[in-house]
């Protein structure tokens, strides 16, 4: 496999003829299979054998080094001067430390986010807390799934899911998105092709910036209903600064949860995110959160809750969120008025639709631009570059698109698959 010579997808030999033809014991080849399903390298599809996964089972991704002068709109960060300023916080949280048998989740937070949840139209009896939203997926996913099950996964979408989901020794099944998320049609046929789980974001999809209306919502929740016992996970990971209403699932199916993370609005480096969840999937989250990590540290839940709970907080957020939208709508409207096609209706993203990314990201650098290539975000959909505008000034707006545009004046492609 690392020589190329099995593609994504190809057909492994069956234990007992590869034995033979390796001279080893069948023991040996089953034990060797094992490890690959635990790798994500392979995955089990029944009477189809074991096959080659289609992503690398864990990726590497270095961080690119930008040349002097560059400006940042590939890492996806929110812009610093827009989260909230940590010193007045960790001045109020407990000098106590905390210690084994205390209760691993903070009522203060739960409380908090019970009540943007319930706001929300999200039932939240059950909660517990983990660290950042893709923790939170993972757990879920673990909790309910084993080596071989197929996940209907968003394309494009999160390269955090679409690398997971194979390293957990899952089949990844690509859901194609528009402007309001995951199209009902397309998951519907995921789901009749057997996938057991869907990972959906409702609102700042990543890369895409679509975002649930109400409409697609309960499309989304029709076709689910007709699949029971399919188990739904929301990544709600921008929360409110978003852009967009939240939109759930949560309560419509048997097995869900909705992850909401604090990374995008307090900051990358508070890894937390809270899990609203039905009974059974909270309950199983929790016991094996405890056989391992046991909880989210205290310091950090409270220092979470101070931020949430504080009035300067809302009013900051309030702040972020009408920026972001205008930064973002700027750039849209910016690129519409030369011709360039590109999606961002939430969140902090753009998605621009080019015949090849690599030439046209390296066309930007130069330029002074630094731009994310598409490939990490797709499996299936056509060629794209994606643009962070959380820190990008209006006034910059113009002048991104007038090299966006002469980038792409040679191989300009207008339509977004």
């Amino acid at each position: 496999m690392d020589a190329g010579q099995l593609l994504p997808g190809a057909a492994l030999a069956t234990v007992r003829s590869l034995a033979e033809e390796l001279g080893v014991s069948p023991t040996t080849v089953a034990a060797a299979y094992r490890t690959l399903r635990q790798r994500g390298i392979v995955a089990g599809h029944g009477r189809r054998g074991t096959r080659v996964c289609a992503r690398p089972p864990l990726p590497a991704h270095p961080s690119d080094v930008l040349p002097p002068g560059a400006r940042d709109l590939a890492s996806g960060n929110p812009d610093p001067a827009l989260l909230p300023d940590l010193g007045p916080a960790l001045g109020r949280v407990p000098r106590r430390a905390g210690l084994y048998g205390e209760p691993p989740q903070l009522e203060a937070l739960l409380d908090r986010a019970r009540t943007e949840m319930a706001e929300d139209g999200i039932p939240c009896q059950r909660m517990t807390v983990v660290s950042g939203a893709l923790d939170g997926v993972e757990r879920v996913l673990a909790s309910h799934l084993a080596p071989g099950d197929a996940v209907a996964v968003e394309d494009p979408g999160y390269p955090g899911v679409l690398d997971l989901v194979p390293a957990m020794g899952l089949v990844p099944v690509p859901v194609p998105v528009d402007d309001l998320g995951a199209v009902p049609e397309n998951l519907e046929a995921a789901l009749r092709a057997g996938a057991r789980a869907v990972v959906l974001t409702p609102r700042a999809q990543n890369p895409t910036g679509a975002a649930f209306d109400q409409a697609r919502a309960r499309d989304l929740g029709a076709v689910l209903g007709r699949h029971a016992g399919v188990l739904t996970i929301e990544d709600d990971h921008a929360g409110a600064v978003s852009g967009a209403q939240a939109f759930s699932l949560a309560g419509a199916v048997e097995r869900w949860a909705v992850v909401r993370s604090t990374s995008k609005w307090l900051g990358p480096d508070l890894r937390l995110a809270v899990v609203a969840a039905d009974p059974t999937t909270a309950a199983r989250v929790e016991g094996r959160q405890r056989l391992g990590a046991g909880w989210v540290s205290h310091l950090l839940q409270h220092l979470v809750a101070d931020l949430w709970s504080r009035r300067s907080t809302a009013t900051l957020l309030a702040r972020a969120t009408r920026v972001y939208a205008r930064r973002r709508v700027a750039l849209l409207e910016a690129l519409s008025g030369r011709g360039v096609e590109a999606t961002g209706g939430s969140g902090l993203n753009i998605w621009v639709p080019v015949s090849e990314e690599q030439p046209v990201v390296a066309g930007l650098l130069a330029r002074g631009w630094a731009v994310a290539a598409g490939e990490r975000f797709r499996l299936g959909t056509p060629p794209a570059i994606r643009i962070t505008a959380a820190t990008l000034g209006t006034e910059e707006a113009e002048d991104l698109a007038d090299e966006v545009a002469a980038v792409l004046r040679p191989s300009r492609t207008t339509r977004l698959a």
